[in-house]
């Protein structure tokens, strides 16, 4: 068994396929504002894109198969939040993703529109903008 007090790991990156590949760079690149630190072709019949927070080592994998890569959206209360401090950043990036035909979704817990704007990506993953801090 393994004691997580020795346990550190230097990235943690969280990875998904989808059918809907340009659609989905453009939404967290253009529209979300997310860096693309890598992108690759020719792995085993895949290629990929990586998106990278500034200042960290959290990154989001996007994939596509040549053969076809579905992926169903789960429940609309699986989320990927992003805790943001700044309400007029969240603001900008809100309306950015309205423009490109993304707009607010309701969310199916409550907590999150208390403080947050909930979006659909192109595979219907859900997305919240929080406005707090995280501690």
């Amino acid at each position: 068994m393994m004691d997580f007090n020795d346990f550190t790991a230097a990235q943690v990156r969280i990875a998904r396929p989808t059918d809907k590949f340009e659609e989905v760079i453009d939404f967290y690149g253009r529209g979300l504002g997310l860096k693309q630190i890598d992108q690759f072709t020719g792995n085993s019949g895949y290629e990929g894109v990586i998106f990278g927070l500034p200042d960290a080592d959290y990154h989001l994998e996007f994939t596509r198969h040549e053969e076809g890569s579905p992926c169903p959206a789960p429940t609309k209360d699986n989320l990927l939040v992003f805790y943001i401090k700044n309400k007029a950043a969240i603001m900008r990036v809100s309306r950015r993703l309205e423009k490109m035909g993304y707009i607010e979704v309701e969310p199916e817990n409550d907590y999150w529109k208390e403080q947050g704007i909930t979006i659909e990506d192109p595979d219907g993953w859900r997305i919240v903008l929080m406005n707090r801090e995280y501690e």
